[in-house]
């Protein structure tokens, strides 16, 4: 493999658990403010999230079980639109006051990156507003090479068209670069891209099919605080309960 110069980060359920206690939550807050009686539990929101973006999912839902009150076909597009927008306001405002903190490992993983000289960027096609906060606020010390975010993309994961988007701006190959993920339908877009992917499982991916990543732990792992679980890699990956930026590059270039 040629040498790694750069890693690649989905954002929610990587960067952030954000799904769960998050998304969800924020999905349940605009429902009722618009009068709808639906409350996604977290099973049926690990169901949800197989179709992917928050308007999509809505859309979905919408068509598969209703709302619970009559919606006219021609007021479906402005209703979902208008309505994920108040979502992502109640979502942004949970990551604005801290209600949602960084998984473990990320923030020391991307500054050992940076300290070794690397690139990263942000590939996610979450709202671009959430993104913004999570890039300017709570990680604001990292200088992201790219932050590409929300519709920057005609097609969600798990079609590859934002990594493919990410090499094209980058100019890196596909063996330059290590893509961090933690579900199948990211992990699909990456392996559609033909780049390494490393998975950090959470409580809704765990289960998922993931057998095409490189590597999967269930976090990146801190020295001081909660330490990842290997579930996948070859034999030459230095691994304690933490990950480290260079055993990556080091894995990847041998």
């Amino acid at each position: 493999m040629a040498k790694v110069k750069s890693f690649f980060f989905d954002q929610d359920g990587v960067i952030i658990d954000t799904e769960r206690d998050g998304h969800r939550v924020a999905f349940n807050r605009a429902f009722k403010e618009f009068g709808f009686p639906v409350e996604w539990d977290v099973e049926t929101y690990h169901a949800l999230l197989q179709v992917g973006g928050g308007k999509e999912r809505m859309l979905y839902y919408l068509h598969a079980h209703g709302f619970g009150a009559e919606v006219k076909p021609t007021e479906e597009a402005d209703l979902i639109k208008v309505m994920h927008q108040r979502k992502t306001e109640i979502f942004i405002g949970m990551l604005e006051n801290g209600s949602l903190p960084l998984r473990a490992g990320i923030r020391r993983f991307m500054h050992e990156a940076v300290t070794a000289g690397l690139q990263i960027s942000i590939c996610t096609t979450s709202n671009e507003r959430a993104t913004r906060v999570i890039v300017t606020r709570i990680l604001a010390e990292i200088p992201f090479q790219f932050v590409l975010a929300g519709d920057v993309v005609r097609h969600k994961k798990p079609d590859p068209e934002i990594y493919n988007l990410i090499l094209q701006n980058t100019g890196l190959n596909p063996d330059e670069a290590v893509v961090v993920e933690d579900s199948r339908n990211g992990l699909v877009a990456a392996k559609g891209a033909f780049l390494p992917v490393v998975v950090t499982t959470n409580v809704y991916t765990e289960a998922e099919d993931l057998h095409e990543a490189d590597i999967i732990v269930t976090s990146l792992g801190d020295p001081d605080g909660e330490k990842g679980i290997l579930k996948k890699a070859g034999p030459n990956l230095d691994f304690d309960g933490v990950l480290h930026a260079e055993a990556l590059v080091k894995y990847f270039e041998s």
